[in-house]
């Protein structure tokens, strides 16, 4: 099977290609392969390859015989490492499958690789030590977002139709919107986490995918809701599966319309002109969009919230992989030691208070969507930044050694240290946290690109369980204006 005809068809296409007998799983896997060998070594997007995992009698699985990449944090294949893209955990191999793979492998995919990510998942950008950046195949020299950067290079590059991801502060969405994909974030506790996890990032974080087309995602998104005798409680299933809300008619949607941020208050230019032609496409297709001056919460708050958390589960994940890797703090990078002593140096008070803070985040979300349907934001506040653009300064870097040296944790918070490590891991990425902090579904749609032939997506934020309207309104913007054949100059 030639790559043209690979890449022409999403996973759902493909599937259908093996069902009716048009072509085998054995050629998918082999123009998979081959786009592996003909465009990897450019994008860095698969850092571990795996034989061809697959489950057992699967015939007439929904994807049988579908090539198919997980990312390289959480999502443990038996026998094989997941290293988060850590150096302290690349060579210890998880003892059983997360749930997730195995929703995935019960459903027919093929395995093939593990994708690039930045070291535990802590950054909007894929540029870990131990595997190099992954790059953007829009233009090589810029990221691809993160954490799940490697899976969305993949999928933009032609590797795999929809790829494994998962998202605790805009990781779906924000390489989505890097990459000209779609990506969305399900509401909170509709996807299972375990079986180690009950609620990473206390809840915050879910699996997903990044795909080319709505229909891809809404059918992955069928294969992973529901919860297994661990999961932590019994949240609320669809009425409908999300594949059937492809094609219908999301109504007329009352949309709040924000580009305002105080985490970055002079967005770039583009990415307002993504969001602002994204509401006129909308209002175009019948839907009311009213611009707002001032974002509905405070973002300033919530990014405290969200950091003062963050920092506290790295410092656990920390903990945790020196535990079960047995190695010390030269398994890690600096800035991910930087950040584990920023939350042990967090108070417990100051870390339940974080914690709990949620609600009013939650009770402003929802006073806000007694009026609207949902909120229209850039995914980004930039277009992709270049490789390399967030790494500290020379006398940053001298300082963050040191303080780790004489672990003076508490010292880091009067240093420059910590603004580089807010404008890194915020700065560029202001808009998604708010979906991760209150549970809410919100997806990255890829609708404007810039004048030097980057993506920016626009994300929309629904109320608790709106997932099915998010995807009945992706395929009406879809279909409006299709973006599954606009393909990088790779």
């Amino acid at each position: 099977m030639q790559h043209e005809e690979y890449a022409a068809h999403d996973a759902v296409g493909l599937a259908a290609l093996v069902r009716d007998g048009e072509v085998t799983s054995a050629e998918l896997v082999a123009a998979a392969r081959a786009r592996i060998e003909a465009v990897n070594e450019r994008v860095n997007a698969v850092v571990v390859d795996l034989p061809d995992v697959t489950g057992e009698h699967l015939d007439d699985a929904p994807f049988a015989g579908v090539p198919f990449l997980v990312k390289d944090l959480h999502q443990d294949v038996a026998g094989h490492p997941t290293s988060g893209g850590s150096r302290s955990m690349s060579t210890t191999p998880a003892t059983e499958n997360a749930d997730v793979v195995d929703r995935w492998l019960a459903a027919g995919l093929v395995l093939l690789g593990k994708t690039n990510t930045p070291e535990l998942g802590a950054k909007g950008i894929t540029e870990p030590a131990l595997f190099g950046p992954a790059r953007n195949p829009w233009d090589t020299d810029h990221t691809p977002g993160g954490s799940s950067g490697g899976s969305a290079a993949a999928v933009a590059a032609g590797i795999v139709p929809a790829a494994g991801a998962s998202d605790g502060g805009g990781s779906i969405r924000i390489p989505a919107s890097a990459c000209g994909l779609f990506g969305l974030k399900p509401t909170r506790g509709l996807v299972p986490s375990g079986p180690d996890a009950g609620e990473p990032l206390g809840g915050t974080a879910t699996d997903g995918v990044v795909s080319r087309s709505v229909r891809d995602t809404a059918a992955m998104l069928d294969l992973l809701v529901g919860p297994t005798p661990r999961s932590p409680y019994l949240p609320a299933q669809p009425a409908t599966p999300y594949a059937e809300e492809v094609g219908r008619d999301p109504g007329r949607l009352r949309i709040g319309l924000c580009t305002a941020s105080s985490i970055n208050p002079s967005p770039d230019p583009e990415a307002v002109a993504a969001a602002t032609a994204t509401g006129e496409l909308l209002e175009g297709l019948g839907h009311h969009v009213e611009l707002l001056e001032t974002a509905p919460f405070d973002d300033a708050a919530l990014a405290k919230d969200f950091l003062t958390s963050w920092f506290a589960y790295c410092a656990y994940s920390v903990d945790e992989a020196k535990r079960v890797s047995g190695s010390g703090d030269g398994g890690f990078e600096d800035d991910t030691l930087t950040m584990a002593a920023l939350g042990r140096a967090t108070s417990p008070v100051d870390l339940v208070r974080a914690i709990e803070h949620r609600h009013q985040h939650v009770r402003r979300l929802s006073e806000f969507h007694e009026t609207y349907d949902l909120l229209l934001t850039p995914t980004t506040a930039t277009a992709p930044p270049r490789i390399g653009a967030f790494e500290a300064p020379a006398p940053v870097r001298l300082a963050q050694r040191a303080l780790l040296t004489a672990r003076a944790a508490s010292v880091l918070r009067l240093t420059p240290v910590v603004d580089q490590m807010i404008t890194q891991n915020l700065g560029w990425v202001p808009y998604t946290q708010l979906a991760n902090l209150t549970g809410r579904p919100a997806m990255s749609v890829p609708l404007h690109w810039s004048p030097a032939g980057l993506p920016i997506g626009s994300q929309l934020v629904g109320r608790l369980g709106a997932d099915g309207l998010l995807l009945r309104l992706a395929a009406q913007l879809e279909e409006a204006a299709p973006w599954a054949d606009r393909r990088p100059p790779l």
